[in-house]
């Protein structure tokens, strides 16, 4: 493939010249604020999301208490065909809370566990059984990982806008152009192009 001789020009939206058009200065203009309001917007968006996440993680963590409970049943062994990932399998268990109150919902435990068996759960403010609270070391990942996403996002949606925008001045600038070009139809009825 050959290589162009003719040099890049960078910046030719802002240059003088008697080409440049008033929809190419506004296509420039477009184009630095979108990729200014992108970074900015991303990295405000990036920072909101990973402290909506600490925070609602932290809730979590406050509202949540490890119990001890006992199994009512034994838990079955569902057989091969429906073992999940984490060979876990629900089980009814009975807990007392700090009040007295007896509590039964249903937990995860591995199968052929005895009926009696005690077992560590967690539970949240309303006494139902509830995930564990994300460690230090979840809570970052997740964090980190939300703040990415929510930036990228953000940063996207600017992005696309600015394009259907780019999009739109690139239309009007060919339908000029066509009208342009029927202007300079000769005389004589025939067409230049």
């Amino acid at each position: 493939m050959a290589v162009s001789g003719c040099p890049r020009v960078r910046l030719w939206r802002w240059r003088r010249s008697p080409l440049r058009r008033r929809s190419d200065v506004i296509e420039g203009w477009i184009v630095l604020c979108a990729w200014l309001f992108a970074l900015v917007g991303a990295v405000f968006a990036g920072r909101a999301a990973a402290d909506a996440v600490v925070a609602s993680a932290e809730q979590q963590r406050a509202e949540s208490r490890r119990v001890t409970a006992v199994l009512v049943k034994e838990a079955e062994d569902p057989g091969g065909s429906r073992v999940t990932t984490d060979h876990l399998v629900w089980t009814p268990v009975r807990w007392t809370d700090p009040g007295g109150t007896v509590h039964t919902d249903e937990a995860r435990v591995p199968p052929g566990t005895h009926a009696g068996s005690k077992i560590e759960v967690w539970t949240d403010r309303n006494g139902v059984v509830a995930n564990e609270p994300l460690s230090e070391s979840e809570m970052t990942l997740h964090s980190i990982a939300g703040g990415i996403l929510a930036g990228a996002g953000s940063a996207g949606l600017v992005l696309g806008s600015a394009w259907v925008v780019r999009l739109g001045l690139e239309r009007r600038r060919l339908e000029q152009w066509g009208a342009e070009w029927e202007r300079l139809d000769t005389p004589w009825g025939w067409k230049t192009g």
